[in-house]
């Protein structure tokens, strides 16, 4: 009963806000109201103040809508000098944090209102008083209840709330929240305290939004974020505190607990703790590309950048990608008791949070590297690709784990580590094979390519940059990868699809540099890909005999076959894995997300040789050590959209046949619109550069042997052609192996 009456003195609060005169700011009744009720949860202010109301009361009255602000801050501010002891006082800082939570949108939403916050304070304010803008004041109080004791933290050691420091000059590095990074003490959790952060949190986490209620204009962002420069500046100066508080709640969180079925006989109170300090990390580690003419090489003013880069501990490295594992994996882990385990569902936060570590703190990649745990990490991930290929909701998780997988490529351990064998632990939508992690890559890849949602075309080339990355290094491919990738080899090298477009023949050529590294230096255990190669050979014949008149040219430009290209194989059949869900598109009336176009590859990569000279490798110890990134090249013009293959390679996979004609239709008014024609001198421009002396002189060697054999033996049995290959060697007979190139990943504005 009284709770109802509270909320109903909140609502008459509110009523009286909206009312056309202004309401005075010494009416204490009508502010205490607001912010003293007993509101259990920010549901209940939701609830009670709808979109429509806050609107209105902006345009209608924003006289009170300003005192509002002002007269919340306020409390909040007091509260801190009087190091908020009470619980009345608590409550007013909860039911404060919960108001502004819910007021800031609309503010952020309204132009003229955007720089409220940080403008002048009230035009009544006497002479002499805080001229602090109203912004930093609250943000810098949330900062310092974020670490009052027996509010949000515990008391140290067995003193009582009343011996406690004054909370303006508490050293909060010795209230860190978990044990972990920079902190080897274990203090006590209480999950009041747990809530009570979320709250805070939460509230910061509004504030530091601003950017998605600006316009998509460059002029907007100028400046940067306010919210985030302020929250992870010096004048915080509970950011080292609140860095290493926010990462060791994240990375020591383990929602498996010790016994099966724990989450439905108790809540656990860390869990929405542990999501809303993922999302803070994830937008307060965010920044901005210098601007042309900035110095880039200078340590970057966010110190949370600056602290992130400075780990170096081999056992915070170790903490933090085990936390990371163990929630990437917590999802997808498989148990006897069908339900028994907490499933946590940030795995997005998860991977911007683990793309940040690896881009500004190298250590930390290599530290990832240098063992096979990093598997652990790439098993999710490709998971998480897999299963978002068909839902445009999700295409920014597809962006951020091919940027993942882009950036670990250019080192050789990752190549490398994708040799061990692959244990299917995670039901996947893919054919089930017996082979390498390397495998896993390409099937996923494949899947990718041929059967997920248009917006995914821009990615073509960096996950065939990854797989040219990895192949000087794969030692075996099973059966089932060696098809897939050299069905990939005939769907792009199709005529109409080299026709289609301007930059599609760059597809083909990163596909025949991946064969050539391979051929060249692992040819010794990859005789099921050359199997493969021996009898698709069909499709290198007529690549290096592609034609360059006009009316061939004319004839497949405008050649799109009905009748999709399907992989042929009398041994692989591409059953799914078992408990497998396939690929769902987007929800009916799910928002499309919205990003930035995407810089073609050779501006999201540096081409590196994988054997430095001296004067190389000093130069990059150099660079190591001084921990600077490269600046990003400007985003180059993309000329016109790359063509997706899909349409008519396997896309009966996925789709119906409507869906293959929809697409088609899409091609055909895209290539209308670009008024773009291949002419015989922009084929004849590449066609010469197509690296293929490698494959052909492969298949000059060994066709003529396999034949031979099949006919004086009568082989049928594809074994004794395996054990063949298996045996034989090319020493000697191949061009002069060409030096291995790496594309490694560079800082750019469109990532």
């Amino acid at each position: 009963m009284g709770n109802s009456d509270s909320k109903i003195s909140f609502q008459r609060a509110v009523e009286q806000l909206g009312s056309p005169g202004p309401v005075e700011a010494g009416d204490v009744a009508v502010w205490d109201q607001l912010c003293q009720e007993s509101l259990t949860s920010i549901q209940d202010v939701f609830s009670l103040l709808p979109a429509e109301e806050i609107r209105k009361l902006r345009e209608d009255s924003p006289t009170n809508l300003s005192t509002l602000c002002y007269k919340i801050v306020e409390k909040l501010t007091k509260s801190v000098e009087s190091s908020c002891r009470t619980s009345a006082e608590q409550q007013t800082v909860l039911n404060s944090c919960r108001l502004l939570t819910r007021l800031i949108p609309y503010i952020f939403e309204d132009p003229d209102w955007r720089s409220f916050f940080w403008s002048k304070p009230e035009p009544g304010m006497k002479e002499g008083a805080d001229q602090t803008p109203l912004g930093k004041s609250m943000m810098l109080a949330i900062c310092d209840l974020l670490f009052c004791p027996e509010f949000t933290v515990s008391s140290a050691g067995n003193r009582s709330r009343d011996e406690v420091d004054e909370l303006i000059n508490l050293d909060s590095c010795e209230y860190i929240w978990e044990k972990g990074v920079g902190f080897a003490q274990t203090p006590s959790q209480t999950p009041q305290h747990h809530h009570n952060r979320v709250e805070l949190l939460r509230l910061i986490l509004t504030c530091c939004s601003e950017s998605i209620y600006l316009p998509p204009t460059n002029e907007a962002h100028i400046g940067g974020n306010k919210w985030v420069h302020l929250f992870t500046s010096p004048e915080n100066r509970h950011a080292l505190p609140l860095f290493t508080s926010l990462i060791n709640t994240v990375c020591g969180y383990d929602p498996a607990g010790v016994l099966p079925y724990n989450h439905l006989i108790w809540a656990d109170s860390k869990e929405n703790l542990v999501e809303m300090a993922l999302q803070v990390l994830v937008v307060t580690l965010d920044q901005d590309l210098p601007m042309d003419g900035d110095n880039p090489d200078g340590p970057p003013d966010n110190l949370f950048l600056n602290y992130l880069s400075r780990i170096h501990r081999e056992e915070d490295f170790q903490f933090m990608l085990s936390g990371i594992t163990r929630l990437l994996m917590n999802p997808l882990v498989q148990t006897y008791l069908p339900g028994s385990q907490r499933k946590v569902h940030f795995h997005q936060e998860l991977l911007i949070f683990f793309w940040k570590l690896c881009e500004h703190n190298r250590k930390f990649m290599f530290h990832v590297l240098k063992s096979s745990d990093v598997l652990e990490i790439i098993v999710p991930i490709l998971h998480h690709l897999n299963d978002a290929r068909a839902d445009h909701s999700r295409v920014g998780l597809m962006h951020i784990g091919v940027f993942i997988l882009l950036l670990l490529s250019g080192e050789r351990n990752f190549g490398v580590r994708l040799n061990k064998p692959y244990t299917a632990t995670v039901p996947m939508d893919i054919p089930v094979f017996s082979g390498s992690h390397a495998d896993l890559l390409i099937i996923v890849f494949h899947k990718i390519i041929t059967t997920g949602h248009q917006r995914l075309q821009p990615l073509f080339d960096c996950l065939l940059t990854i797989l040219c990355n990895i192949s000087p290094y794969l030692k075996s491919m099973s059966m089932t990868a060696a098809c897939k990738l050299i069905h990939l080899v005939e769907a792009f090298s199709t005529p109409w699809f080299l026709m289609s477009n301007q930059t599609n023949h760059n597809l083909v050529f990163f596909l025949l540099e991946m064969l050539n590294n391979i051929i060249q230096y692992q040819f010794d255990g990859n005789y099921n890909l050359v199997y493969t190669m021996i009898r698709k050979r069909t499709v290198f014949h007529q690549l290096a005999n592609l034609p360059t008149d006009c009316s061939t040219m004319q004839k497949n430009a405008s050649k799109k076959s009905k009748k999709p290209l399907t992989r042929k194989s009398s041994q692989i059949e591409d059953e799914s894995m078992e408990g497998s869900q396939p690929a769902r598109p987007a929800e009916p009336g799910t928002l499309k997300a919205s990003l930035m176009k995407l810089p073609r590859i050779e501006n999201l990569t540096e081409d590196v040789s994988a054997h430095p000279s001296k004067k190389l490798m000093d130069q990059l110890t150099q660079s190591l050590a001084s921990n600077s990134l490269e600046s990003g090249k400007p985003i180059a013009a993309v000329a016109g959209s790359p063509v997706q293959p899909g349409a008519d390679v396997g896309r009966g996979e996925a789709a119906g046949s409507e869906k293959v004609e929809e697409n088609e239709k899409k091609d055909d008014s895209s290539s209308t619109a670009d008024k773009w024609v291949p002419t015989p001198e922009w084929i004849s421009s590449w066609k010469n550069k197509m690296p293929l002396q490698t494959v052909m002189r492969m298949l000059q060697v060994l066709v003529p042997q396999v034949e031979k054999m099949c006919i004086d033996k009568g082989l049928t049995d594809e074994s004794e052609i395996l054990r063949f290959l298996q045996n034989g060697t090319l020493v000697g007979l191949l061009p002069v192996p060409h030096p291995i190139l790496i594309r490694r990943y560079q800082a750019n504005p469109g990532t």
